[in-house]
């Protein structure tokens, strides 16, 4: 029986070894194509930051109404009217003019 033994244990680890190598294996290709698909999602991650338009510039913040030089223009109109150069029409009409260049 001493030399049945040792053939049983060669005969068992034969047999293993084939599935052991296959579980290498099979590993093996598991774990390399999670680090593909992590590669390839970070790759089409880039591609589309890569092909979106980029953001549009912010708008100037209104002040809330005129400028200051609209309202400088305003001040000297006023003061052409109050001293009898501009006429009440001419007034209305530059004065429409500076508003509608707002």
């Amino acid at each position: 029986m001493l030399l049945i033994w040792p053939a049983m244990l060669v005969s068992i680890f034969m047999r293993r070894r084939p599935l052991a190598r296959a579980a290498v294996v099979g590993g093996t290709a598991y774990v390399a194509g999670k680090a593909g698909a992590k590669a390839g999602a970070s790759q089409a991650q880039q591609q589309q930051e890569a092909a979106a338009p980029p953001p549009a510039p912010a708008a100037p913040a209104a002040s809330g109404g005129m400028s200051e030089d609209a309202m400088e223009q305003l001040q000297k109109l006023a003061e052409l009217h109050e001293q009898g150069i501009l006429t009440d029409a001419e007034f209305e009409v530059q004065k429409q003019k500076i508003l509608q260049g707002m």
